[in-house]
């Protein structure tokens, strides 16, 4: 990292700015277990990213037990198509880390990386999350939960008529109420 500080001082009319430049370096390993990366092409990425993370404690062997009543999808993308996605992760994560261990400095320029993986053993699960997919004045709308946390993602249809009729009927009282306001106090 190319980082800086710098001090400011006055030297008779003058204002003079000292920067100091230094060359920080970082290295480091991080052990990465249980990357999930979504295997179903059906599945926005970024839905699945954020209704993160998953209890791993509790993964149980698969059985066709648990699926009685649900619809289940299995994986379409394979390993080594989500190989790139996984590394990803990782290196962003390392970079991540790395990074907020370089404090104490006004800026920081990254100016160079190399990083390594080792890569482990892929390992297929098959996740708790709810699927509701609805349509809404013509356009899809696509909502997941996660089954352990309850955490919910997914894209609100809006009623821009009913957005704006909520602002005017918030914003007009308001309005009113400054001004009354303004002209008793203020004369």
């Amino acid at each position: 990292f190319n980082c800086t500080r710098s001090t400011v001082h006055r030297e008779g009319q003058y204002q003079v700015t000292t920067t100091q430049h230094f060359l920080v370096r970082r290295c480091g390993s991080v052990p990465f277990e249980k990357v999930p990366v979504d295997a179903s092409s059906k599945m926005p990425d970024d839905h699945m990213d954020s209704i993160e993370p998953y209890d791993y404690s509790e993964l149980k062997p698969f059985s066709t037990a648990y699926l009685p009543g649900f619809l289940a999808d299995k994986f379409d993308v394979t390993a080594e198509q989500s190989r790139g996605r996984a590394d990803t992760r990782c290196e962003s994560t390392l970079r991540f880390a790395l990074r907020n261990t370089v404090i104490g400095y006004e800026s920081c320029l990254t100016l160079g990386e190399r990083t390594e993986l080792n890569r482990g053993k892929v390992h297929y699960a098959l996740m708790p999350v709810w699927m509701l997919n609805t349509k809404w004045q013509g356009k899809d709308f696509l909502f997941a939960m996660n089954g352990q946390t309850g955490k919910l993602v997914g894209d609100l249809p809006m009623s821009w008529g009913k957005f704006w009729a909520t602002f005017a009927a918030i914003a007009a009282p308001l309005s009113v109420l400054s001004t009354v306001l303004a002209l008793t106090f203020l004369g």
